[in-house]
Formats: structure tokens, C-alpha cells, sequence
């Protein structure tokens, strides 16, 4: 991956900012309800640098990033989620993945997303449509990955989800996805919740962490204020008594590189290969749709592609 320098060569910020990009995992109410709280705010920032994304296409891309270090938050080893909308909309649809270890790629299918007219607000309903949400879990000591779906409900990547644990999960969730945008469009802040609720927690419970949820301001506003996380869950939910498990990392990341490109050619077919090296173009360009990386080869790179597939 080539991952965009949104910070130019000041190492320091671009140090600082890293840094604050965390997911924190959490318990209340005497471990009835479990939570995860993410400061994306860069990963979201280079997620829209090396996409080239407008306001738009940011919001919804970045809010599929965050959800999906939301859903993974449970994940450990080498377990990883995919999370994926088909709609009939503008947005035509996404692919998000993301791992236990706080990495996260994805794309959109459709880019730019069309629009007749300019945004009156950051309603996305309009943009989804009808169309199907999909959660699948590769997780590392199962023998194939497991799968749930629902069809979309609200075209709001938050309340789908939540209407997804509740349907294919069976766990009452509730799911805040958030990014702040300054007067010039440019992300100064995002973030996400995910709070559920386990099995047992009685009603008053539940009505608690309602009301604290529903009275929590902007995230991304939050953290565009370089707003410590562990400070808002104590402050936000401190009549639930918050005692904070795990915090890591999170970052935009895909590993992709020249040698699997090349490894992707030397599937292509014998004919197609030799095509390529013959009549170019060149330097022929290909590109990660996860991470939006470009890699170029020679034509010389071609031709070696090519004798290596010949021997196979």
C-alpha cells in the first residue's frame, strides 16, 4: 500500500495524530452492557486522501470505516469482518473489511456518487435505496465464515446496523457513527459507539443507557477538540459505572504490494498475459480498489511475468 502524506514531513503531527486514533473497549453496569468508542479521525482523513473523496463519497465510506472497527472490536487473532451494502441507489454499494488489529480498508462501488442537486443536508437515505446489508465473520478457529443479512431499513449505515444485531444477532445495540467537517469540507473530527446490551440486563438498564446515549453530542465534534476517549465514556456514561478493558490502535491500512499485483497476472490466462507484453499499454496501471493504490509495470516486467507463467 502507498499510503497518502496528509501531514507533508512534519513527523511530529503526524506522530501526535496517529496517536489519538484508539478503539477502547468497555463494560457497565456490572458487566451487563459492553461498549467500544473509536477516534478515527485520521484514519478517515487518509482513507479520503488516497480515494480521492468528496464530501460525500467521505461520509459514507468514512462511517463503513468506522463501523467496521466498531464490529470488530470483538475479533481477536486473526479474525476479520467484511461488511458489505448492495443498493439500488447513488451510492450503488461498499466493501468494508476490517481485523482484530485495528486495520480497516475498503471501497465504494460507485465513485463519484451522483447527485442531481447540492446537498441540503447529511441525510443518506436518499442515496442507498433499497438494497441488502451484509455482515460476514472470517474468524480463525471456525471452518468457514459466517454470515448475516437484513435487507436496509432507514439507508443509514448506524441504524441498519443496529437493526442488524437485533435481527440477525438477537443483541439490542445502538451505534453512533460520526464525522465533523470545518467550513472549508475538510474532516476534523470522527468517530463511533457501539454500546449492547447482553442477555439479562433488566429493563432499567437498558432505559439508562438509552437516555445516555440518545443525549450524546457530535463525536467527530468531540474529538475535533482532541477530546481524550476515555474521558467522554466516563463522563457520558458515569452513572453506569464504565471500567475500560482494552484500548489499540486503528488505522487505514491495506497490504497489498507489487509482488501480490504481480501474483493477480500470472492468474490471468497464458494468451492475455502475452497480449499485455506485446501491445501494452505501458507502463500498464493497476490498481488496489481497497486502498486505492496505483502500481505500474514496464514492459520488461510484462515480458518477465510472462516467462514465469510459462512455466506453471
Amino acid at each position: 500500500m502507498k499510503k497518502a502524506d496528509i501531514f507533508g514531513n512534519n513527523r511530529k503531527e503526524r506522530l501526535k495524530a496517529s496517536a489519538r486514533d484508539r478503539s477502547y473497549s468497555f463494560v457497565m453496569n456490572d458487566g451487563m452492557v459492553r461498549g467500544c468508542m473509536v477516534n478515527a479521525t485520521t484514519m478517515v482523513k487518509e482513507m479520503r486522501t488516497n480515494h480521492q473523496l468528496g464530501i460525500l463519497e467521505t461520509l459514507v465510506l468514512g462511517h463503513s470505516y468506522i463501523a467496521g472497527i466498531l464490529i470488530a472490536s470483538g475479533l481477536k487473532g486473526n479474525d476479520r469482518i467484511s461488511l458489505q451494502i448492495d443498493c439500488s441507489g447513488p451510492i450503488k454499494g461498499l466493501v468494508v473489511e476490517a481485523n482484530s488489529y485495528g486495520e480497516v480498508r475498503g471501497h465504494l462501488k460507485k465513485v463519484p456518487i451522483l447527485i442531481n442537486k447540492p446537498l441540503d443536508d447529511f441525510n443518506l437515505s436518499p442515496f442507498f435505496g433499497a438494497g441488502f446489508l451484509s455482515v460476514t465473520k472470517y474468524l480463525e478457529d471456525a471452518k468457514q465464515p459466517f454470515t448475516g443479512q437484513v435487507e436496509l431499513q432507514y439507508g443509514s449505515i448506524a441504524k441498519d446496523l443496529t437493526y442488524y444485531y437485533s435481527q440477525s444477532e438477537q443483541t439490542p445495540s445502538a451505534i453512533i457513527l460520526s464525522i465533523q467537517f470545518d467550513s472549508d469540507g475538510e474532516v476534523v473530527g470522527a468517530g463511533g459507539l457501539l454500546v449492547q446490551v447482553m442477555p439479562g440486563a433488566d429493563d432499567q438498564t437498558i432505559d439508562g443507557i438509552e437516555g445516555s446515549v440518545k443525549g450524546l453530542p457530535s463525536l467527530g465534534e468531540y474529538f475535533s477538540e482532541n477530546k481524550k476517549i476515555e474521558d467522554i465514556i466516563h463522563d457520558v456514561f458515569k452513572h453506569c459505572n464504565p471500567k475500560i478493558l482494552a484500548n489499540h490502535r486503528v488505522e487505514f491500512m491495506c497490504h497489498c504490494n507489487e509482488d501480490r499485483m504481480k501474483n493477480y497476472l500470472l492468474l490471468l490466462p497464458a494468451n492475455d498475459i502475452a497480449d499485455l507484453s506485446e501491445n501494452g499499454p505501458f507502463p500498464m496501471e493497476l490498481i488496489c480498489h481497497h486502498c486505492n493504490t496505483k502500481y505500474y509495470f514496464s514492459q520488461q516486467e510484462l515480458k518477465a511475468i510472462q516467462q514465469n507463467r510459462k512455466k506453471m
